[in-house]
């Protein structure tokens, strides 16, 4: 982690704690994830508890306080995708990078999760990987795809 650079994300919001979960996105977008330091840091130029900030940190699923894989997968669970076939889609991403739902690989290259929606039902089962989506995928092409990203 960069203390510079965090530091100058806080200054850009005016050390103001009604900007902390802005504060936080900044961060997580440079890093892929929010360093424990990140996070005294913040407490110590907002002046808002640790325990406050590590609250809203945890609350929100869109932010990470463990390393996250330079490729985030998304696969939709959704009940239009679960109908078609996502679970099989998983299993497939799941013996081919070797990891579940809510973990990263050791070379930090794959991070997986599972998501409720992606908003693209006529399309089930999608995956989506780094904001890319893909649609109408099968068990068969799921190596092909992840193969684009090693």
């Amino acid at each position: 982690m960069d203390r510079e650079k965090v530091a100058q994300i806080i200054e850009r919001h005016n050390n103001d704690p009604s900007h902390l979960i802005q504060i936080l996105l900044e961060i997580q977008a440079q890093n892929r994830w929010i360093p424990k330091e990140a996070l005294e840091l913040i407490s110590e130029k907002l002046g808002v508890p640790l325990s406050r900030i590590h609250h809203v940190a945890t609350f929100y699923k869109a932010f990470s306080l463990v390393p996250k894989g330079r490729h985030e997968i998304h696969i939709c669970m959704g009940t239009a995708c679960h109908v078609r076939g996502a679970p099989r889609i998983l299993e497939a991403v799941q013996n081919r990078i070797g990891i579940n739902p809510g973990e990263t690989d050791m070379d930090l290259k794959f991070s997986l999760e599972t998501v409720n929606c992606l908003g693209c039902c006529a399309l089930g089962p999608v995956m989506e990987i780094d904001g890319k989506s893909y649609g109408r995928i099968t068990p068969s092409e799921v190596s092909e795809v992840l193969e684009a990203y090693e």
